[in-house]
This record gives structure tokens, C-alpha cells and sequence, in this order.
């Protein structure tokens, strides 16, 4: 996917209500992951990741922080976001609890 023609998220779209159930790439643009829900608003937001597992199923929640991430529009509006991290390292980052 061609990321490059996407538009980057604004500072106050980095949210729960705007970020929920994005999609994560990783470096070889597969899919890594899905954000799960997001704790507070902004760049500093902590961003809660479903990594792994089949369809929610045994899925590990990891926190990031939301500049961490590049979050972005596709051409349909679809909310996503890239990253340097592979599906491994994040998975290999302790386990987020609530």
C-alpha cells in the first residue's frame, strides 16, 4: 500500500473515538495489529494494541505511545497507521493490563 498520497492525522484527531479499531502496519506493510482503545488525547495519548491472535481471539494488548505511530487517512477515510516495529517486537513488549 502506498502510503504516501494518505493524509497524516492531526494532533487533535489523535483520540479513542478517531483512532478505535485502526488498523496497524508494520515495516513490510502487513498488518501487525489493531488499536484496541486509546488512553487520553494527543501525541502523548497511549495507544492500546491488539497484537497476534485470529480475529480478537488470543490477541496481546501492548501501550505505545500515539507519536509512536504514524496515523493516517486512506482515500476512503479509513483511519490506519504505519511503524518500524515488526509484529514480533511488539509482541515481545510486556503485556498492557487495565
Amino acid at each position: 500500500m502506498d502510503h504516501s498520497r494518505h493524509l497524516r492525522l492531526a494532533v487533535d484527531e489523535l483520540d479513542g473515538a478517531t483512532l478505535s479499531n485502526a488498523a496497524i502496519y508494520g515495516p513490510d506493510d502487513a498488518k501487525i495489529g489493531t488499536v484496541s482503545h486509546v488512553h487520553g488525547q494527543g501525541d502523548s495519548a497511549q495507544v492500546i494494541l491488539d497484537v497476534g491472535g485470529f480475529l480478537g481471539i488470543g490477541a496481546k494488548p501492548v501501550a505505545v505511545r500515539a507519536r509512536d505511530l504514524d496515523f493516517m487517512r486512506d482515500e476512503n477515510g479509513t483511519v490506519h497507521a504505519v511503524t518500524s516495529w515488526t509484529k514480533d517486537q511488539l509482541k515481545a513488549m510486556p503485556e498492557h493490563r487495565h
